[in-house]
Protein backbone atom coordinates (compact mmCIF):
# COMPACT_ATOMS: atom_id res chain seq x y z
CA UNK A 1 0.00 0.00 0.00
CA UNK A 2 2.92 2.22 0.85
CA UNK A 3 4.25 1.61 -2.36
CA UNK A 4 1.32 2.39 -4.64
CA UNK A 5 0.34 5.87 -2.57
CA UNK A 6 3.39 7.06 -2.87
CA UNK A 7 3.20 6.74 -6.62
CA UNK A 8 0.07 8.19 -6.80
CA UNK A 9 0.99 11.10 -4.60
CA UNK A 10 4.40 11.33 -5.54
CA UNK A 11 5.80 11.50 -1.78
CA UNK A 12 8.38 9.80 -0.61
CA UNK A 13 8.56 5.64 0.62
CA UNK A 14 10.22 6.48 3.66
CA UNK A 15 9.84 3.36 5.72
CA UNK A 16 10.11 0.11 4.05
CA UNK A 17 8.20 -2.91 5.43
CA UNK A 18 9.75 -2.40 8.69
CA UNK A 19 8.07 -4.79 11.61
CA UNK A 20 4.99 -5.25 9.42
CA UNK A 21 4.12 -1.32 8.79
CA UNK A 22 5.84 0.90 5.88
CA UNK A 23 5.12 4.64 5.62
CA UNK A 24 5.26 7.38 2.84
CA UNK A 25 6.52 11.18 3.34
CA UNK A 26 4.97 14.21 1.85
CA UNK A 27 7.67 17.22 0.88
CA UNK A 28 6.26 18.79 3.52
CA UNK A 29 7.22 15.84 6.32
CA UNK A 30 3.55 14.89 6.78
CA UNK A 31 3.60 10.90 6.90
CA UNK A 32 0.97 8.56 6.21
CA UNK A 33 1.86 5.17 7.85
CA UNK A 34 0.80 1.92 6.67
CA UNK A 35 0.16 -1.90 8.50
CA UNK A 36 -0.43 -4.91 7.75
CA UNK A 37 -2.96 -6.70 9.28
CA UNK A 38 -3.26 -10.44 9.94
CA UNK A 39 -6.38 -12.20 8.01
CA UNK A 40 -7.41 -9.01 6.02
CA UNK A 41 -10.81 -8.62 4.56
CA UNK A 42 -11.06 -5.92 2.02
CA UNK A 43 -13.77 -3.28 2.43
CA UNK A 44 -16.93 -3.72 0.33
CA UNK A 45 -18.00 -1.08 -1.64
CA UNK A 46 -20.53 0.60 -1.92
CA UNK A 47 -21.19 -0.80 1.63
CA UNK A 48 -23.49 -3.25 2.49
CA UNK A 49 -24.82 -4.69 5.60
CA UNK A 50 -22.93 -7.09 7.63
CA UNK A 51 -19.42 -6.51 4.82
CA UNK A 52 -16.84 -4.84 5.85
CA UNK A 53 -17.03 -1.16 5.77
CA UNK A 54 -14.37 1.61 4.83
CA UNK A 55 -11.69 1.69 6.73
CA UNK A 56 -10.65 4.96 5.24
CA UNK A 57 -11.95 7.10 2.36
CA UNK A 58 -9.60 9.48 0.92
CA UNK A 59 -10.47 12.21 -1.83
CA UNK A 60 -7.95 13.52 -4.69
CA UNK A 61 -8.39 16.60 -6.24
CA UNK A 62 -6.71 16.26 -9.65
CA UNK A 63 -7.18 18.72 -12.43
CA UNK A 64 -7.74 15.97 -15.60
CA UNK A 65 -10.48 13.59 -14.26
CA UNK A 66 -9.49 10.90 -17.55
CA UNK A 67 -6.15 11.62 -16.90
CA UNK A 68 -5.66 10.44 -13.20
CA UNK A 69 -8.01 7.78 -13.47
CA UNK A 70 -5.38 6.22 -16.17
CA UNK A 71 -2.51 7.11 -14.09
CA UNK A 72 -4.49 5.57 -11.14
CA UNK A 73 -5.04 2.24 -12.76
CA UNK A 74 -1.18 1.72 -14.54
CA UNK A 75 -0.39 2.35 -10.53
CA UNK A 76 -2.40 -0.83 -9.87
CA UNK A 77 -6.12 0.84 -8.95
CA UNK A 78 -8.92 -0.10 -10.63
CA UNK A 79 -12.23 1.65 -11.55
CA UNK A 80 -15.17 0.93 -9.13
CA UNK A 81 -18.34 -0.90 -10.45
CA UNK A 82 -20.55 1.77 -8.73
CA UNK A 83 -20.02 5.41 -9.85
CA UNK A 84 -22.15 8.22 -8.62
CA UNK A 85 -20.95 11.63 -10.03
CA UNK A 86 -19.60 12.67 -13.30
CA UNK A 87 -17.10 15.02 -11.82
CA UNK A 88 -15.40 12.54 -10.30
CA UNK A 89 -14.48 8.95 -9.85
CA UNK A 90 -14.28 6.48 -7.12
CA UNK A 91 -11.23 3.80 -7.97
CA UNK A 92 -10.43 0.95 -5.60
CA UNK A 93 -6.92 0.74 -4.53
CA UNK A 94 -5.21 -2.88 -4.81
CA UNK A 95 -5.87 -3.40 -1.07
CA UNK A 96 -9.56 -3.04 -2.28
CA UNK A 97 -9.87 0.27 -0.46
CA UNK A 98 -11.65 2.85 -2.23
CA UNK A 99 -10.57 6.49 -2.73
CA UNK A 100 -12.15 8.92 -5.08
CA UNK A 101 -10.23 11.38 -7.85
CA UNK A 102 -11.86 14.68 -7.83
CA UNK A 103 -12.41 17.51 -9.97
CA UNK A 104 -13.19 21.46 -8.08
CA UNK A 105 -16.07 21.60 -11.03
CA UNK A 106 -19.05 21.59 -9.75
CA UNK A 107 -21.67 18.44 -10.21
Amino acid sequence: MAEFYSKILNWEYTHHHANGWAAITSPTGMVIAFQEIENYTPPVWPWQKGKQGQMLHLDFYVENLEEAVQYAIQCGARLASEQYYKTSKTMIDPAGHPFCLDTDEPE
